[in-house]
């Protein structure tokens, strides 16, 4: 491959290059971009400051056009034709671009303005178009999530990426998928969490220097969560070069944006005991034990008791019934 390497992003993000200390993956193992799209439903892209996720959500739509889906792209961050930008003519003329980066408040009168807002653009969407399969960009994710209810929001992606038809809809689409990018510094636990959990594919983006990776997490149907790690680098066709895979593992991969939390910290008693405090705990009778402390303090207490009370007779023949039971 010829093509220079594409940088991420602008000032202070880091660039793309190929690792010089990972060795190219081999094998039947699926691409990086077919496994990422292969599960189908809502997949998450979360990028950072330092790593931004727009160059590989553009090259999980090139992928997308070149398997003969119909792609929606419903543009938010940046105009049309810096999106369209990199694409060559005949991926772009593949591309449905719903605007909504020049009147985001509809507050345009010439009719460019998309009527309803976003959730009817998104909601539109869910009809059928034709019988290809249908792919649906969000540039992005984070900026939906600041202008609509995370509910509202959460109920029509589920919508988009779980139901194989909508209502009132007789020709139900036969494959759906979703890419939302998702700044996730931009939100709290809460909402991300949700989208998480709605999700089937989330795609972490980070690295060390400038070599970057992807960490993928896959939720298959009646399978255990796997991940698994990818370093690439993304070229300016917006085609990626890989320079190696870790291997899938079947425990999830740790939320790079949650901090671990040791559970035994700030306790105010103590999960284990001292010898002095075994021993101590060890030589201590309870008081259902029978021993001779508790023989000569029944003995004091029937002695105090009238013979006749009915109080002491109980307590005559629950200690004999006892003792025999001992014995």
């Amino acid at each position: 491959m010829s093509a220079p390497p594409l940088s991420l992003g602008g000032a202070g993000q880091q660039a793309v290059t190929p690792s010089k200390g990972v060795e190219e993956s081999k094998g039947p193992r699926l691409e990086m971009l077919e496994s990422v799209l292969a599960l189908g439903g809502l997949v998450l892209l979360r990028d950072s400051v330092e790593w931004e996720g727009r160059s590989l959500l553009k090259a999980l739509i090139k992928k997308s056009a070149l398997c003969g889906d119909q792609v929606h792209i419903l543009g938010c961050e940046v105009s049309e034709e810096e999106f369209r930008e990199g694409f060559d003519s005949s991926i772009n003329n593949q591309l449905v671009y719903h605007d909504l980066f020049g009147d985001p408040l509809s507050w345009s009168k010439t009719g460019e303005a998309l009527p309803g807002g976003p959730l009817e653009v998104l909601r539109a969407m869910c009809k059928r178009t034709g019988p290809r399969p249908v792919t649906i960009a969000l540039d992005s994710l984070s900026w939906l999530l600041l202008h609509l209810p995370c509910t509202t929001l959460c109920q029509t992606l589920h919508a988009l990426s779980h139901q194989d038809s909508c209502p009132g809809d007789s020709s139900p689409i036969e494959h759906v998928r979703v890419l939302g990018l998702l700044h996730g510094e931009l939100h709290g636990p809460g909402p991300m969490g949700t989208l998480s959990a709605l999700a089937q594919t989330e795609v972490t983006l980070s690295g060390i220097g400038s070599q970057a990776s992807a960490h993928i997490l896959y939720r298959r149907p009646q399978q255990r969560p796997s991940h698994e790690t990818h370093w690439f680098s993304i070229l300016s066709d917006f085609s990626l070069a890989f320079q190696g895979v870790s291997p899938l593992k079947s425990q999830p991969h740790p939320d790079p944006l949650t901090p671990l939390v040791d559970p035994t910290t700030h306790l105010t008693f103590n999960l284990h005991l001292s010898k002095k405090e075994k021993e101590a705990k060890d030589s201590l009778t309870l008081p259902f034990q029978f021993s001779s402390e508790n023989r000569l303090s029944y003995a004091v207490v029937s002695a105090r008791l009238p013979a006749a009370s009915s109080m002491n007779q109980m307590l005559t023949m629950t200690w004999t019934k006892r003792t025999q039971m001992m014995t």
